[in-house]
C-alpha cells in the first residue's frame, strides 16, 4: 500500500504544479495587459503644462523629468519624450518630458584672456554665450585677447554669468611696425 500512496502523491503534486503554473500564467497575461498596446503620440511642440494639469490624457501619465534651456523657443514647450513618438507602448504609462526652461541657466564665465581671438570665440559658443563685438587695442601682440568685457565691464574668469549674454572681447592688433624702445627718434 505505501507504494499506491506515493504514486498518489506524485501525480497530486505534477497536477497541483501544472494547474498552479497555469494559474500563474493566466494571471501575469491580464497584470501585464499582454497584446494590449498603442502606438505613442508625439507630444513634441506642444505645452507640457497643458499635460501634466490634466493628469492623464489620452491613457498616458506625464513627468517633467528635465527642463532644458533653448534659444527662441516658448518656455514649457515639449522637446523631447521618453517613449520616443510611434513606439508601441500600454495605456497608462508614464511619459517623461524634457522641456524648454523659462530662463537661461548659470554658466562660469571661461578664462579667455591670452587666447587667440578664434580660440575664444570657439569658446564662448561652447558655453553659450554670444560675442557682441570685438574692439581693436594697439599691441605687440596680433588677434590675442588682451580683455573681457560684460556690459562695459571686466569680467573675471569663474564668474556666473547666465547662458546667452553678450561678451566683448579686446583683441590686440599691430599697427605697422612698434620701436624697440620707448625713446622718442629725431
Amino acid at each position: 500500500m505505501n507504494r499506491n500512496k506515493l504514486w498518489y502523491h506524485l501525480l497530486l503534486a505534477v497536477v497541483v504544479s501544472v494547474v498552479l503554473l497555469f494559474v500563474i500564467f493566466l494571471a501575469l497575461r491580464l497584470f501585464t495587459r499582454h497584446g494590449k498596446e498603442v502606438e505613442m503620440p508625439s507630444y513634441i511642440g506642444r505645452n507640457a503644462s497643458e499635460l501634466t494639469q490634466s493628469g492623464r490624457q489620452e491613457g498616458f501619465v506625464f513627468v517633467v523629468s528635465e527642463e532644458v534651456y533653448k534659444e527662441g523657443t516658448e518656455p514649457g514647450t515639449i522637446l523631447t519624450q521618453n517613449p520616443a513618438p510611434k513606439e508601441n507602448v500600454k495605456k497608462g504609462r508614464k511619459v517623461y518630458l524634457t522641456v524648454s526652461a523659462k530662463t537661461p541657466p548659470f554658466i562660469k564665465m571661461p578664462a579667455l584672456q591670452d587666447l587667440s581671438m578664434r580660440q575664444a570665440q570657439i569658446m564662448l559658443e561652447a558655453q553659450g554665450l554670444v560675442l557682441d563685438r570685438i574692439i581693436e587695442k594697439t599691441s605687440p601682440y596680433e588677434n590675442v585677447v588682451l580683455d573681457v568685457l560684460y556690459r562695459g565691464h571686466h569680467i573675471a574668469p569663474g564668474t556666473d554669468i547666465r547662458m546667452g549674454e553678450r561678451i566683448t572681447l579686446v583683441v590686440g592688433k599691430t599697427i605697422g611696425e612698434l620701436p624697440d624702445s620707448l625713446e622718442t627718434v629725431e
